[in-house]
């Protein structure tokens, strides 16, 4: 089992930043794939970002790309995702994810509760 919390979510202005965190405890963080995940209201959720379990390989939905950045820390058992040049319909409760191989869909087997993002114009 692996237990994940988000947090660093908030209220911010269109072009703005914010930077998440999501801290892993219970299995061994370093033996998992993370991955980013968001859900606005009325939408599905959709994949936003993942980062291998050594950090080496990395991959962005386009809507995000060049603007947010994942990243680990393995010896923290964390994973953060920079949000740079924030916009409105970046506005969503963002979720992290972990499992044993990487994968840009949803099917994770762990998931935190979430942490609200909202971009005003």
């Amino acid at each position: 089992q692996v237990h994940l919390v988000e947090s660093g979510g908030g209220l911010v202005q269109a072009g703005g930043s914010l930077r998440l965190s999501c801290a892993a405890s219970g299995r061994t963080f370093s033996n998992y794939a993370m991955g980013w995940f968001r859900q606005a209201p009325g939408k599905e959720r959709e994949f936003v970002a993942a980062i291998s379990w050594s950090g080496s390989d990395t991959y962005y939905a386009d809507s995000v790309q060049g603007r947010f950045t994942i990243s680990r820390d393995n010896a923290k058992n964390t994973v953060n995702l920079q949000m740079s040049s924030l916009k409105p319909e970046d506005t969503a409760v963002y979720y992290c994810a972990a499992r044993r191989f990487i994968s840009l869909t949803d099917e994770y087997d762990y998931w935190g509760q979430g942490t609200q993002v909202t971009v005003s114009s």
